[in-house]
């Protein structure tokens, strides 16, 4: 996918999402984060594009602190999630192509703009998911391109860092399967007690698979949903429900 795509993805989301958190109300609780009201989810996701907006405007090349959110609720903390949502997409959509910025996982992406918009984009879809669970009713689509894309992140991109806790002192071998995106939605991860290495490719054998379609698949893998289908080892679902938290 392009980078302009992920920007229209990224605004289209933010905007659902802040509907989303209106019609629920910020007092409500947010069933796929349980610890959360609504107002800690826009709380924290407009932090989040805040902080990734500085990070692009400002050229930091070394991670920097996420700030604090102001103390507002209700309607007025929606307003300024709005606020955020447009600074974040504003902010990419006039950064210059090659812009240098830090970054914090080894996906594949051609740059920091990249890598950014992409980011955020997934960091959108997903916590919009979160308030539209808390509305109630049925959610926004996911396309399965964009949903194949968040799985090869996850994996390739969350999952190779040192901090993943997904991890086993016996080797295993796990298979993921989108089945509804084309025969290279596929993905091999291979556990040990050091971080996951994955390839996107099928390499027999595995000892379990996780599969579905790409969009249920992508909420599933980011503990939003149940895995769609588990066939083999059951034990490795489980282990990716405890330990694949990012």
């Amino acid at each position: 996918m392009e980078t302009a795509e992920f920007l229209e993805i990224l605004d289209r989301e933010g905007r659902l999402l802040a509907a989303a958190a209106t019609a629920a109300g910020t007092d409500a609780k947010v069933p796929t984060c349980p610890e959360w009201q609504v107002r800690d989810l826009v709380r924290h996701t407009g932090s989040v594009h805040r902080w990734a907006a500085a990070l692009v405007a400002e050229g930091h090349t070394a991670p920097r602190p996420l700030g604090d959110p102001p103390e507002l609720d209700g309607a007025e903390l929606v307003d300024w999630y709005r606020d955020s949502h447009r600074l974040l997409v504003d902010t990419l959509a006039a950064a210059p192509a090659d812009v240098r910025c830090w970054t914090f996982h080894p996906a594949p992406n051609p740059s920091p703009l990249a890598f950014w918009t992409r980011r955020q984009a997934h960091e959108t879809t997903v916590h919009r998911y979160d308030a539209e669970a808390a509305r109630g009713g049925t959610p926004s689509p996911i396309a399965p391109d964009f949903a194949v894309d968040g799985i090869d992140e996850l994996l390739r991109g969350f999952h190779a860092r040192s901090r993943s806790r997904l991890r086993s002192e016996e080797p295993r071998v796990l298979g993921v399967r989108a089945v509804d995106a084309g025969a290279d939605a596929v993905w091999t991860v291979r556990l040990t007690a050091e971080p996951p290495v994955t390839v996107r490719a099928a390499q027999e054998p595995v000892e379990a698979e996780l599969s579905g379609p790409a969009d249920q698949l992508y909420l599933a893998l980011w503990n939003r949903a149940a895995v769609p289908q588990v066939t083999g080892d059951t034990s490795l679902a489980a282990l990716w429900r405890e330990r694949s938290g990012i």
